[in-house]
């Protein structure tokens, strides 16, 4: 079966301990390649523990995954990996093309000579990925003098410029305004369509990416639920993962608002997940 053809994800009743504590069990999930999924939980979940085992980083306690039909470590140089959010100083002078040009050939020594074989191919690639993100207005500007939605589309497209099959983004909407979380959004889903990567998005909030996606992945209570976004943020399915009343209201707007004890992730204040 060719790369294409196979699930860029596969989790099979896997689980991970941490520290003699389980953090998720019996986690069953596939995404497809081109899908959307976004990852919710409340903080200590085990969404960023989830992308740790796509990596390899974390050995399962049990159960099986495959990604990119090879074992978690195996497909690395296949995956495009963006961390939770990274500030630049604003006297960051790095500019906008020579962050993109690092996901290429980041860890060789030295500066990047021009007259290198193969530098021109590798020039037309970042200049290719800072088109798809929409970046060639200001990617020669220093880091520094862009603004957070600019920075993330950047960093972005260093994470594309490889050519992964799998696109892995741990909160990158966290700490931007509300347009630039829908425009960021509206990107990746073009990304999906456009050049066929599967994308697993961290997220703390579903509702600025509700409408772009596939499928969902909630982790709580030490399982996880997967299908879609209506199927999964509803009273039901909820109640039953977190063990607790739990009551999905649909607002006027269209956003969802989750209500009971433990408060799910949208209604959080603190932001960040260590799980």
């Amino acid at each position: 079966m060719s790369e294409t053809a196979l699930p860029a994800v596969s989790f099979e009743r896997a689980a991970v301990r941490l520290g003699g504590r389980t953090i998720w069990s019996d986690l069953t999930t596939t995404v497809g390649q081109g899908e959307f999924v976004a990852v919710l939980g409340p903080n200590g979940a085990g969404k960023s523990t989830l992308v740790k085992a796509i990596l390899g980083l974390l050995p399962l306690a049990a159960g099986r995954a495959s990604i990119l039909g090879r074992r978690p470590g195996d497909a690395n140089d296949r995956i495009g990996y963006l961390p939770q959010r990274r500030n630049f100083d604003a006297g960051t002078r790095v500019r906008g093309v020579d962050l993109v040009q690092l996901g290429l050939d980041g860890a060789r020594w030295g500066i990047p000579l021009p007259f290198l074989p193969g530098r021109r191919r590798t020039a037309e690639r970042v200049a290719e990925m800072i088109e798809l993100v929409g970046a060639s207005a200001y990617a020669r500007k220093p880091l520094g003098e862009l603004s957070g939605g600019e920075q993330q589309r950047l960093l972005i497209a260093q994470a594309l410029v490889r050519r992964p099959r799998l696109l892995l983004l741990d909160e990158p909407l966290d700490s931007l305004d509300l347009p630039n979380q829908a425009a960021v959004a509206a990107l990746v889903r073009r990304i999906c369509r456009t050049e066929n990567v599967a994308v697993m998005l961290v997220a703390h909030d579903i509702n600025p990416i509700l409408s772009y996606l596939d499928r969902v992945l909630y982790l709580a209570g030490g399982g996880g639920v997967e299908g879609r976004p209506e199927e999964v943020i509803s009273s039901e399915t909820l109640s039953r993962l977190y063990g607790a009343p739990i009551e999905v209201l649909h607002a006027s707007d269209g956003r969802l608002v989750v209500v009971g004890q433990p408060e799910a992730p949208f209604v959080h204040g603190d932001r960040h997940d260590h799980g």
